[in-house]
C-alpha cells in the first residue's frame, strides 16, 4: 500500500504542500484530483523521489521509499521527458534495462507494449516525429515497462483521441485487477468517474475531500432533478435550466426532497419523455468540494 502521510512541502515563500495525507492499495484506482497549483503534481513528484519533503513520510508496503523499490513502481510526468531522437523501440528497451530487466527482457517488453499500444508499426520512427497522441502511447509503455506495483500517472489522458482514451481506460483496468496500484491525476472527471473507485481532492496543498466515489456523491445535501418534453415547455420551477430549446430542465433541490411530488409537476405542464432524480455528478462534487459553488458536502474541510 502506497501511505502519503501529512506531507508538507515548501518552496520560498510558497507552501505547495500542507499536510497531505491519503493511501492507494493495490487493486486500487484513486483519481488525485484539484485546480491548477493545487499541489498534484508536486505530490506526485514527492511519491517518486524527484523532491524532498519538509515534513511528512511517504512509503509503500509499510516501508520507505528507496531507488531500488522505485525500481517498482511507474511514473508517467504531465511534462514529457523522453529522449527525443531516439527511436521508440530503443526507448523502451533502454528504459527496461534501467528498471533492471535483462537485454532479453527489455526486449521482450519492449515488443509486447508496442504491440498493446499499437506502436508496432511506428518501433523504427524517433519519438519526436510522433504525433501528440502517440507520444503520450510511447510515455505510458514506458510507465508500464516494468510490470510496476505502483503506477503514477500525471494527465494520462491528455492529447489522446476516443479510441486511445479506451484502450488506456481498458490498459488500466487491467493493471489494476492484477492487483497494481494506481493513482492517476485527470481534468477530464467524466473518465476519473469512470476509472476511478475513489478521489482525493486538494486545493492551495490541501486535500479537502476524499473518500468512495459513489459515497461522495450519494452523501451530498443536493440532488439533481432533470426532465425532458415531448415539445418546449415553460420553465416548470423557478432558477432551473434550460436547454434544447425548452424541452430540457434541470434543477438542484435538497436530498430530502420529494422526486415523486417533483416527478407530479413537472407530468402536470406537459408530456415527459424522460425523468431523473440524482445525487451530484463528480465534476459537480469537485467543485463544491474547491469552494466553486454553494453545494454542501460532508467532510470537506474550509
Amino acid at each position: 500500500m502506497l501511505v502519503v502521510d501529512d506531507v508538507t512541502k515548501r518552496f520560498g515563500s510558497l507552501l505547495a504542500l500542507d499536510g497531505v495525507g491519503f493511501s492507494v492499495q493495490p487493486g486500487e484506482v484513486v483519481g488525485f484530483l484539484g485546480p491548477n497549483g493545487a499541489g498534484k503534481t508536486t505530490t506526485m513528484r514527492a511519491i517518486m523521489g524527484l523532491v524532498s519533503v519538509d515534513a511528512g513520510h511517504v512509503t509503500w508496503q509499510g516501508s520507505h521509499i528507496d531507488a531500488t523499490t522505485r525500481q517498482r513502481f511507474g511514473y508517467m510526468p504531465a511534462e514529457r521527458g523522453m529522449y527525443q531522437r531516439m527511436k521508440v523501440r530503443d526507448h523502451l528497451v533502454y528504459y527496461a534495462r534501467l528498471s533492471g530487466l535483462s537485454a532479453a527482457a527489455a526486449a521482450n517488453m519492449a515488443d509486447t507494449w508496442l504491440e498493446r499500444l499499437s506502436l508496432t508499426a511506428r518501433a523504427g520512427d524517433t519519438v519526436q516525429s510522433l504525433s501528440s497522441g502517440n507520444q503520450q502511447r510511447v510515455q505510458l509503455a514506458l510507465a508500464l515497462i516494468n510490470e510496476p506495483e505502483l503506477l503514477v500517472l500525471d494527465e494520462p489522458f491528455s492529447g489522446l483521441d476516443p479510441i486511445a482514451v479506451d484502450t488506456l481506460s481498458e490498459v488500466l483496468r487491467e493493471q489494476v485487477a492484477n492487483g497494481v496500484a494506481l493513482l492517476l491525476s485527470s481534468h477530464q472527471l467524466d473518465l476519473v468517474a469512470e476509472v476511478c473507485s475513489a478521489v482525493v481532492i486538494v486545493d492551495r496543498g490541501r486535500v479537502v475531500l476524499q473518500g468512495d466515489v459513489n459515497e461522495l456523491r450519494a452523501t451530498s445535501a443536493q440532488r439533481y432533478v432533470e426532465v425532458e418534453f415531448a415539445t418546449p415547455t415553460d420553465a416548470v420551477w423557478p432558477g432551473a435550466v434550460v436547454t434544447g430549446g425548452g424541452r430540457r430542465h434541470r434543477i438542484s433541490v435538497p436530498d430530502s426532497a420529494d422526486p415523486s411530488a417533483l416527478f407530479d409537476e413537472a407530468q402536470a405542464r406537459g408530456h415527459l419523455v424522460g425523468y431523473s432524480f440524482a445525487p451530484p455528478d463528480l465534476s459537480e462534487v469537485f467543485l463544491a468540494a474547491v469552494g466553486r459553488t454553494t453545494v454542501e458536502l460532508p467532510g470537506a474541510t474550509q
